[in-house]
């Protein structure tokens, strides 16, 4: 039986990268919000009501919110099936190695929502990951059946939910409740030491799934493993010139589904079951399209040029998604510079893309020197139980 090694960077699909490098900076987009204030709990407006602090809050919230941790939950399940392609190939048995491969990441996943940032995605990512293995071995077509099924059934239980939530409950009720959690944070990021900061978070997070958070947020990104895995499968993006009619199709699809979700707060109120709405519909769709709109635009070699770069971040994706936690953890907690609750949406805008931007040349300068990135290396390290080379040769 011949062994299996990780991906080498010949065999990498520089597309996927390119837009995994994209879908790691929309994903700090949505998170710089987490990281500088308690946004969640607030209305635009309740903290900031200047034009452009307001601007920039729409602006997240259409071309963002909802959009990129779902993008990147698509180019999970693409991911899984180049895996279990190459161990099929070699005569491997996959089912073991991707279990490990989650394991792993859910290790990742633990130290990162409870000693650095209670936003993590990875343990969410990690644990669905196991029902998206059930499902390796079945066709494309039923892949696409099931998470159109998927989303339809979720989406008419979770808005009748909220809709019975939003009766019962009153306006007035909400928004103190939500007051009342965004002191709390407040309070704690701005004033807590390190330890009643990490004891927050285990505690929140807890809260959080205890509350329905993990099927809630297993409905959201099931689907897009399931897309992800057939449009792997189809090869629909290995070959986009062969495919290209087919994607110009989606393409369209997801733009005028996309934009009718993610702007349907702006022509109507915009209540708890309609925000459900934009987020579980307009975000999926509006994922799918950003990913399209890359697979068409790297096919003109202007375009391919100057989107290349993004592949820098999407070769060290997760060591670039932790270094975001820890970097801007430090920049406002308390235990670090203690900016939290001080800085407007606008200047948080600019912050993300300056971070950004600098991760390029560092990623850029770390793979002249280095294979994969550092938590890239003991992530595939501990998958292949054996120690990964990491210097280029």
């Amino acid at each position: 039986m011949e062994k299996l090694n990780p991906i080498s960077v010949s065999e990498r699909i520089q597309l996927i990268d390119i837009i995994r490098g994209f879908a790691i900076f929309g994903i700090y987009l949505v998170n710089m919000q987490d990281f500088y204030s308690p946004w969640q709990h607030l209305k635009p407006g309740d903290w900031w009501n200047s034009p452009i602090d307001l601007a920039t809050q729409t602006f997240i919230d259409i071309f963002a919110q909802a959009n990129f941790y779902t993008l990147f939950s698509f180019l999970f399940g693409f991911g899984m099936v180049i895996i279990q392609e190459r161990a099929m190939e070699k005569n491997i048995s996959f089912v073991p190695l991707y279990s490990r491969r989650l394991i792993v990441l859910l290790g990742i996943g633990i130290i990162h929502a409870f000693f650095i940032w209670l936003g993590d995605i990875l343990i969410p990512y990690a644990l669905i990951g196991f029902i998206l293995l059930l499902f390796h071995k079945v066709s494309p077509k039923t892949l696409i059946i099931l998470a159109f099924v998927l989303i339809i059934i979720s989406s008419l239980l979770f808005s009748l939910s909220f809709l019975l939530f939003q009766i019962t409950h009153s306006e007035a009720d909400l928004a103190s409740y939500r007051a009342m959690m965004a002191d709390q944070e407040l309070e704690m990021y701005q004033s807590g030491t390190y330890m009643e900061i990490t004891q927050y978070r285990v505690d929140e997070w807890i809260r959080l799934n205890e509350e329905g958070g993990f099927l809630y947020v297993t409905t959201l990104l099931l689907p897009m493993f399931f897309l992800g895995a057939a449009f792997a499968k189809k090869r629909w993006l290995h070959d986009v010139y062969a495919h290209k009619a087919m994607i110009k199709k989606i393409w369209l699809f997801t733009l005028v589904s996309g934009a009718f979700f993610k702007l349907l707060p702006y022509f109507y109120k915009k209540t708890i079951v309609i925000g459900y709405l934009q987020d579980a519909l307009g975000g999926p769709a509006a994922a799918i399209f950003y990913a399209t709109s890359i697979a068409l635009l790297v096919q003109n070699q202007w375009w391919q040029k100057r989107l290349s770069s993004l592949a820098y971040i999407g070769r060290l994706s997760i060591s670039n998604y932790l270094f975001q936690s820890v970097f801007t953890t430090l920049i406002f907690y308390n235990y670090g510079l203690g900016f939290y609750g001080k800085v407007t949406p606008f200047i948080g805008l600019l912050l993300t893309i300056l971070i950004f931007a600098f991760q390029i040349p560092l990623s850029k300068l770390w793979l002249k020197h280095y294979r994969i990135g550092p938590v890239e290396w003991v992530w595939r390290s501990l998958t292949y139980k054996s120690k990964q080379p990491l210097r280029n040769s």
